[in-house]
Parts: structure tokens; C-alpha cells; sequence
């Protein structure tokens, strides 16, 4: 069977933290590939400004244009609704087929409160896990998170130990604006886009 992850997010912009949890994904819990998949809304970030849809998506496409493992898709981006994890999940399964299972790659902080989103237990009962996870943070609260939706669920999660790089797209936006370089943070065709369209300069 074919193993997909699936990872979201606003990727505004992308960055090198994005790049290495989507390599680590494939590393750690053997998947074939990784689909990066930029929200159109998020149900948490409707109060901000983004760069636009499509410039997030190229961006994100520079960024994995290298890597074979990792692809992006626009799904979120062309509907008209607020992009809630269950509906994308859906579409995916259908678009990969009953032969492929499918893995939502997030955080700690993210899977803590997995069971309080939206439709959660046909996430739950339908899809796989990766948490990328950091020694010692929020273990115990991780831990405890783990027995019971599993011991509900049977669901399958995988922990990874996650690349450690200090890095957020907030930040880096405002070292654009204030005219610092980010060439430590991003990939060099990123960062030229980000210069040559002008993003993040207001």
C-alpha cells in the first residue's frame, strides 16, 4: 500500500522548518511522498493578511522543486470555502485511491487538540498520524493525548523526533519588511520570488 503525508499549512512563506518536517516524514515514517497543500483560509488565521493564494503556491513549488518525495497541490486554494482538514482529507483519499493510506503530518500542539476539530472522528477513524514531536516538550501532555485516541480510535500515530530549526514565517516576513536578509532561512528561489515580487514590503 501506498503511504501519502499530507501537510498543510499557510506557508507564508514556505521556509527551510517546512522543507525538513516534510523530509523527516519520509525518513522517519517511510512514506513514498509528501503533499504540501497551502490553505486558502484556516479556520485559526482568519484575522491576518497573507501573501496571495498564488504566490504561495509558487513558492511552496520552488521550494520542493528539487525533491522527489515531496509535491504541492492547489486543492485548498481553489475552493471557496474555509479549509478544514476532514474535506481536504476526503479529497485526497478519493483523488489517491482505497490502495493508498494516507498520513496528516503536524505538530504537538496541533494533535493535542485534534479530537475538539472539526468532523474529528472521521479524522480519527479514517487517517494515519505523523507528529513531529521535540524531546521533552509537552511529553507528558503528548503522552496522555496518545493513549486516549488511540485506546478510542485504534488510530495509527507515528512520533518522529523533528529537525530542530529555529525559524517562523512571521519572522521572517518582518525581516523582509525591514530590509534584512533571509537567505538562512529559505531556499535561494524563494528568496529571489519574495524579492523580485515584492512581498512583504508594507
Amino acid at each position: 500500500m501506498k503511504k501519502i503525508g499530507i501537510l498543510g499549512g499557510t506557508f507564508d512563506p514556505v521556509h527551510y522548518g517546512h522543507i525538513a518536517l516534510a523530509e523527516d516524514a519520509v525518513r522517519e515514517a517511510g512514506l513514498h511522498e509528501v503533499v504540501m497543500i497551502p490553505a486558502r483560509i484556516q479556520p485559526f488565521k482568519q484575522d491576518r493578511e497573507y501573501a496571495s493564494g498564488e504566490d504561495r503556491f509558487n513558492m511552496l513549488a520552488l521550494a520542493a522543486g528539487k525533491d522527489d518525495h515531496i509535491t504541492v497541490s492547489k486543492y485548498e486554494l481553489q475552493q471557496k470555502s474555509i479549509s478544514y482538514t476532514y474535506l481536504t482529507l476526503r479529497h485526497m483519499q478519493e483523488f489517491y485511491g482505497k490502495d493508498t493510506r494516507l498520513y496528516f503530518i503536524t505538530g504537538t500542539d496541533s494533535f493535542l487538540k485534534i479530537d475538539t476539530w472539526m468532523n474529528a472522528e472521521e479524522l480519527l477513524n479514517n487517517y494515519s498520524y505523523v507528529i513531529g514531536t521535540r524531546p521533552g516538550y509537552r511529553q507528558d501532555e503528548y503522552q496522555e493525548a496518545l493513549r486516549r485516541i488511540t485506546s478510542a480510535y485504534g488510530t495509527e500515530v507515528i512520533s518522529m523526533n523533528k529537525t530542530e530549526l529555529d525559524i517562523s514565517a512571521t519572522q521572517i516576513r518582518q525581516m523582509v519588511a525591514e530590509g534584512k536578509p533571509i537567505n538562512d532561512l529559505v531556499p535561494p528561489e524563494v528568496e529571489r520570488y519574495i524579492r523580485e515580487h515584492g512581498l512583504y514590503r508594507t
